[in-house]
């Protein structure tokens, strides 16, 4: 009988060892993790609106003095923040990205709309450029400023023929025909300009002067920097673009000028947001926060990618409802559509 239960015997595992092996089994899942884990958190992938040219030196920064990897996703001059806007939205059931930085406000806040940040803390916007009209100098001259005793706002400058116009409405006077340059306004900043000015002067007196805009035959072109370009080179004498365009080619020695900011145009923040259910939840929190830092602000100032670190600094400029304008988001943009697809 002894002999029969040997085997038995033989082939049971003792408590005691089996406790052990189990110990010993978390422990590995438990190393695996924390080494996975560890290793996810030192990268972040950003999807970024603001121009790389700007955006790269301050993440290469981060990187040093975080120790964590950013993978950045940059969008394209043409079709600017929304693209990746409809890649977050697509995306929103299983998040890739961890911090989308935008270069202006509508599109953040229609994200957030839907809900693709986190609840809490989701989203803050920083600094500021603008919305400008830049003019060809050998062509149109300024409107001066009549502070000075011996200048009048008629005064032309030398070698100019046609003063500049006071308001974006005289862009379908005659004499702007075929000289006039803006991005499709459709996106980007154009868009939020474009969404905005129809609040300013209502739908009627809005959709009539897209369509006189658009029958005067601008230039429609692939974003504001080649607006810039264009006006530049003389082709049009006038144009819709954003207030760190016009810095850059002035940089080069363009003859180009921004007209003064007017109840018209628009401040445009930069923004910064945390995804909803990100990958990399800590790193992004890490990264979110660095962007908020004054500094950097500071540092796209100095870059000319911004005009100023403290956001809303001008009280001139339009000021969207942008409940308001988020509800009408598509009808708007069908509209646009209807009037500048040709």
């Amino acid at each position: 009988m002894n002999n029969e239960q040997k085997p038995k015997e033989a082939g049971r595992v003792p408590i005691r060892a089996l406790v052990v092996w189990l110990g010993v089994l978390a422990f590995i899942l438990w190393l695996t993790y924390f080494r996975n884990h560890d290793k996810s958190e030192s990268e972040v992938i950003m999807y970024a609106a603001q121009d790389q040219v700007y955006a790269e030196p301050i993440l290469h920064e981060f990187e040093k003095e975080a120790g964590i990897k950013v993978k950045t996703v940059y969008d394209s001059e043409a079709v600017k923040t929304v693209g990746l806007a409809n890649r977050l939205l697509a995306e929103r059931s299983h998040p890739q990205c961890d911090v989308f930085w935008g270069n202006e406000e509508m599109r953040t806040r229609q994200l957030a709309a839907q809900d693709v940040f986190r609840e809490t803390n989701g989203w803050v916007s920083f600094g500021y450029r603008s919305r400008r009209i830049v003019i060809n100098t050998n062509f149109v001259s300024e409107r001066r400023s009549p502070t000075r005793p011996d200048e009048k706002p008629e005064q032309q400058r030398a070698g100019s023929e046609i003063s500049a116009p006071t308001s974006l409405l005289e862009l379908t006077n005659a004499i702007w025909r075929g000289k006039v340059a803006l991005a499709f306004p459709q996106f980007g900043t154009t868009a939020t300009h474009f969404h905005a000015l129809k609040q300013l002067w209502g739908e009627e007196g809005w959709r009539a002067w897209c369509r006189a805009l658009a029958a005067n035959k601008p230039f429609i072109v692939d974003g504001n920097s080649v607006v810039v370009r264009q006006v530049a080179r003389g082709e049009a004498w006038i144009g819709l673009t954003d207030s760190d365009d016009i810095i850059a080619g002035q940089r080069e020695g363009l003859p180009i000028a921004a007209l003064p900011l007017t109840a018209e145009l628009l401040l445009i923040p930069n923004t910064v947001a945390v995804i909803r259910n990100t990958p990399h939840p800590e790193s992004a929190q890490r990264l979110f926060e660095y962007l908020r830092r004054r500094e950097i602000a500071d540092q796209l100032v100095q870059a000319n990618a911004l005009e100023g670190a403290a956001e809303g600094a001008d009280g001139t400029t339009l000021r969207p409802d942008w409940d308001a304008l988020l509800r009408h988001l598509e009808t708007t943009t069908k509209q646009l559509n209807e009037v500048f697809l040709r």
